[in-house]
């Protein structure tokens, strides 16, 4: 009787587990939260948000609860069991970019007013968590180029002259935040070390990548960019020896050594580069040259570029699903999701009704812009 048990409960945990199909969430400005059924490629629902101006978006490590930034000033905690939000958590001005580490959440902000209470602040001191620096980076109109340092077509959330942004550290076990360190100016990417010991930010408004001790938020470095390029997307190597930097106003990517910071190539690509990552194989690296309309291709290796595929108009963040056949490109302005064949990166769909779409990932986990898995 035991046995038999057993194996109707093992049996039951294997059909649970086929069932659960895989989608892809998307941030949509105007919109909420779009889900995409990733065997239909179908725009399933939309998770109400309100006029919140969703943005950054993350999921935790066991894809229970989807974490999105708010430009009202909080994060929402929806259940994906539900899709319900079950919880907010205050952050502060403007919180635009999200990832999740080791049970931890680091959301960028403006600092003002409507940052978190110094009470939360002070009772973070002892708290153990990670650490970062960020900056809003979600620009609902940055379509058209723009003078080097100038920001070309950002909006009002970007202030080089004022003060720096912070990151907030979010506990995702109390879903309190724990501490907030201040980073550069406008924070656009978040990237962490292979070993976790690290935390690296672009800073877009001070032309710098800022690396911090995840555990206690210390400043470890700050590496300057060329003046003007604006750096905004970061993301490591698979083989964890290098960085590649996006810089958005001058039209290249870096690469620098993992271990130093020095930069080992800097790379021509076409207008306004954003979002990069590299494919599931690891074998090229990917770039969202959204100013051009244009993904960029290039090889993991020597960083040759190897192709162009023509999409929609502001595609800042991209994911391939989790199977890896197909790559999804958040497109804003072209308010949809360009569906891309994964082999030859040419258009193969687009899934509409995603007003100003901003940011994607999926579940089961995939690599992207944004996430990696």
């Amino acid at each position: 009787m035991a046995v038999s048990v057993a194996l109707a409960v093992l049996l039951g945990a294997g059909i649970g587990q086929a069932s659960a199909a895989a989608v892809a969430y998307v941030t949509s400005e105007t919109n909420g939260v779009g889900v995409i059924d990733l065997d239909q490629m179908t725009l399933k629902k939309t998770i109400a948000l309100g006029k919140d101006g969703p943005r950054g978006l993350s999921l935790t490590a066991d894809g229970s609860k989807l974490l999105v930034a708010n430009k009202t000033g909080d994060l929402s905690v929806i259940d994906t069991s539900t899709d319900k939000v079950i919880t907010r958590v205050k952050i502060g001005k403007n919180p635009e970019f999200v990832r999740v580490h080791r049970g931890f959440a680091y959301v960028t902000y403006e600092p003002g007013e409507s940052g978190p209470p110094p009470q939360a602040l002070a009772a973070n001191q002892g708290a153990q968590g990670a650490q970062g620096a960020g900056k809003p980076e979600g620009k609902p109109e940055a379509e058209a180029g723009g003078a080097p340092g100038k920001g070309g077509g950002h909006d009002d959330d970007d202030d080089a002259n004022g003060p720096p942004a912070e990151v907030a550290i979010v506990d995702l076990k109390t879903m309190k935040v724990v501490r907030s360190v201040k980073s550069g100016h406008e924070t656009e990417g978040v990237e962490f070390s292979p070993d976790g010991r690290e935390l690296l930010v672009t800073n877009e408004g001070d032309d710098t990548v800022s690396v911090y001790r995840t555990g206690t938020g210390k400043l470890v470095r700050t590496v300057k960019m060329d003046k003007g390029s604006r750096p905004r997307g970061i993301k490591a190597s698979p083989d964890h020896k290098q960085y590649v930097v996006t810089l958005e106003n001058t039209n290249k990517f870096v690469v620098l050594d993992a271990a130093t910071l020095k930069t080992l190539k800097t790379v021509d690509t076409k207008m306004g580069p954003y979002g990069v990552a590299f494919d599931p194989e690891g074998k090229h690296l990917l770039v969202a040259a959204a100013r051009d309309k244009t993904l960029q291709v290039f090889d993991a290796k020597t960083y040759e570029h190897v192709a162009d595929a023509p999409v929609g108009q502001r595609c800042w963040h991209f994911s391939f699903t989790p199977d890896g056949s197909k790559l999804l490109m958040a497109c804003g302005r072209s308010n949809a999701v360009f569906v891309l064949d994964a082999k030859t990166y040419q258009t193969v769909g687009q899934i509409g009704d995603l007003p100003l779409a901003w940011g994607i990932v999926t579940s089961p986990p995939s690599q992207g812009s944004i996430e990696s898995r």
